[in-house]
């Protein structure tokens, strides 16, 4: 049967129409593959607040918890050193002998002297009671013979001091004299030197703009005091290593120090190796508060713009690109302490940065240029 004139003109119209409907709908795919090929896929990490402890890394040295300088307190020769230079001495322990004749000599004179004295005031007391003699006699005797007990003590002492003892326990350094040396009573160089290093005192500085910044913040609230944990110091000696033994806050200056602008916090530490020796250089770390509502943000989600601020990029509900200018406080460990700009719950872009720009939309997945917080 012969096909119709119009049937015949309607077949290639519902053909095109097909194929243009067709090629819409492939142009709408690829374009849609295109779009989610643009968009970016970023990293994040969600922000939390945390319970911080804030400490303060400050410089120390150290210094000997006592210091007795060895003087000979009688002239004479010197006849022998009884001690081992750089030992342990204990408090009353002989270190040097002096020559010690000319005080024994004058000590048996006194001793004479003494009984001397003593026997004349005893008969002038009975003496007195019978009127025999004066009270003035009497009184003249009793006052020679306190002096001569007197002279009788000096004496004793002189040749007690010909055995120069250590005045405190310590380490004792090098003898800065000799056998066969003349000493005197008040010289001014001293025989040798004894510190006393367990305990053994820290004394750190600080400056007192961070003094006051760290009152103030106490008084506002935005931190807490520390409690039992105040007077706490830990230690980092100058290779890097942690000293195993925790010190105590003794006290700070009440003055600034006009040229340094600072203070000085002493603190003291048990030192029973002798590891902390005098004058090292030490890193003393300070409890200074807490923060109930910290913000910790790792750095690889913060950057600086050419003039220093500090920047951050975090994704909104819409999963659009937001930027944040932050205020960072300090680096712990691997992530920045932030003061302003940030909040908890913040979805914060520490992967894909290079890619995207304010205000694009992104795919957002789990951050893995991030490791686990470092130790405080």
């Amino acid at each position: 049967m012969p096909m119709k004139p119009a049937r015949v003109a309607l077949l290639p119209l519902l053909v095109s129409t097909l194929l243009l409907s067709a090629c819409q709908e492939s142009e709408q795919q690829a374009e849609q593959q295109q779009q989610q090929q643009q968009t970016p896929t970023v990293g994040v990490v969600t922000l939390k607040a945390e319970h911080f402890l804030l400490t303060n890394d400050l410089p120390g040295r150290t210094a000997a918890y006592r210091i007795a300088e060895v003087r000979p307190q009688v002239n004479g020769i010197l006849e022998k050193r009884l001690f081992e230079e750089g030992a342990e001495v204990e408090e009353g322990q002989q270190l040097y002998q002096i020559d010690d004749d000319v005080y024994q000599a004058a000590l048996k004179s006194a001793e004479a002297s003494s009984i001397s004295t003593r026997s004349l005031a005893e008969r002038y007391g009975i003496l007195v009671k019978e009127n025999a003699v004066s009270q003035q006699e009497y009184d003249e005797a009793r006052a020679a013979g306190l002096q001569a007990q007197a002279a009788l003590d000096e004496a004793r002492i002189n040749v007690r001091y010909t055995k120069v003892l250590a005045p405190i326990s310590g380490r004792i350094g090098r003898s800065a004299v000799s056998e066969g040396a003349l000493v005197t009573s008040g010289q001014s160089q001293q025989l040798a030197t004894i510190q006393q290093l367990d305990p053994i005192y820290v004394d750190i500085t600080q400056s007192s703009r961070e003094m006051l910044n760290l009152r103030r913040d106490l008084e506002a609230g935005r931190l807490q005091k520390a409690g039992d944990n105040a007077a706490a110091v830990t230690l980092t000696l100058e290779d890097g290593s942690t000293y195993g033994e925790q010190g105590k806050l003794e006290f700070s200056e009440v003055s600034v120090d006009e040229g340094t602008g600072s203070v000085i916090l002493r603190a003291v530490f048990p030192n029973p190796d002798r590891l902390l020796l005098p004058g090292m250089f030490v890193h003393a770390e300070l409890v200074a508060g807490t923060k109930s509502d910290a913000i910790l943000a790792p750095q690889q989600g913060i950057t600086r713009t050419p003039r220093g601020n500090a920047t951050a990029m975090v994704v909104n509900d819409e999963n659009k690109v937001e930027s944040r200018d932050v205020v960072t406080e300090r680096t712990v460990g691997n992530r920045w302490l932030i003061s302003s700009g940030l909040n908890e719950g913040d979805r914060l872009i520490t992967e894909g940065l290079q890619y995207i720009r304010p205000g694009a939309s992104v795919n957002v997945e789990p951050a893995g240029n991030v490791d686990e917080p470092a130790a405080q």
